[in-house]
């Protein structure tokens, strides 16, 4: 898995790691009991302290997404994570909040803001639809 930082993004580095974890376990390239890349090495490769790493995966713990296995590592977790419908509905929120405030910003009209998500949600279900395939 290849996991990227941008320090100018003006996000914290733990919750750019912690969302493209969560979107590579969403479009199926991290799939269900497979590893996340192990501390150390990350952080010598991103050039950040591991203690950053550390806190998107206790993040992505709390969230029920990722399990920790003593001795063995941070996994994608199997199965339906069990996120309460309160916890979702407030990272849901979150994200929902920031990209309709960018598509304010770009000045995207709501019918064109709301085709866009009604694509993305359509390619997710084919690509979780491909994957379940076995393609």
């Amino acid at each position: 898995m290849m996991l990227q930082v941008d320090f100018q993004a003006g996000k914290p580095v733990y919750l750019q790691l912690a969302d493209q974890i969560r979107y590579a376990a969403a479009s199926g390239r991290l799939r269900p009991g497979e590893p996340l890349p192990s501390l150390r090495p990350l952080a010598e490769e991103l050039r950040i302290n591991r203690n950053t790493i550390a806190k998107a995966y206790a993040e992505l713990e709390s969230q029920g997404l990722i399990e920790t296995i003593p001795g063995k590592g941070h996994f994608l977790r199997k199965g339906n994570p069990p996120i309460t419908e309160t916890v979702c509905k407030r990272l849901l929120t979150t994200e929902i909040d920031q990209a309709v405030v960018l598509a304010h910003h770009l000045q995207v009209e709501r019918p064109r803001f709301t085709e866009l998500v009604n694509e993305r949600l359509d390619y997710f279900e084919r690509k979780s639809a491909s994957i379940k395939e076995g393609n």
